[in-house]
């Protein structure tokens, strides 16, 4: 790949797990570099008001540690969450041309499936037989 560079980075889009979310859910997307301090600053105030019910946390590839901890914060501040946790895979295509196009050296097209998860906390009472599901305090 030393006579490659990348060009390009294209997201498949990918629909969430969950159906039946209410459209002006909060979703919090966790990037790799996001700032624990300030995605909880936000979800925990907006969580404590008494209209706004539901919260959905996403991220993928090296931010899904991050988004676990961010909901795990959340559940140790504001008890009586419950929660449902999908696992999935979104897939990316990176373009690679070459260095030098007088090589002969045709672009590639590398495809890759991300880890990715999406967990959805709940003030109100979730389904206990979905997958994923998790009662208050366990």
């Amino acid at each position: 790949m030393e006579n490659y560079k990348k060009t390009k980075i294209v997201e498949k889009p990918c629909p969430l797990p969950f159906t039946n979310l209410p459209p002006d859910i909060i979703e919090m997307k966790v990037k790799d570099g996001s700032k624990i301090k300030n995605l909880m600053g936000y979800a925990i105030g907006k969580m404590e008001l008494d209209s706004v019910r539901q919260i959905l946390f996403t991220g993928s590839g090296k931010a899904v540690s991050k988004t676990i901890t961010c909901v795990e914060i959340m559940k140790r501040r504001l008890k009586e969450l419950h929660q449902i946790t999908k696992v999935l895979f979104k897939q990316i295509e990176e373009i690679w041309e070459p260095i030098v196009p007088e090589a002969g050296l045709d672009a590639l097209t590398v495809k890759r499936n991300i880890p990715t998860i999406c967990v959805l906390l709940s003030k109100d009472a979730l389904d206990p037989q979905e997958p994923g599901y998790q009662a208050p305090g366990s």
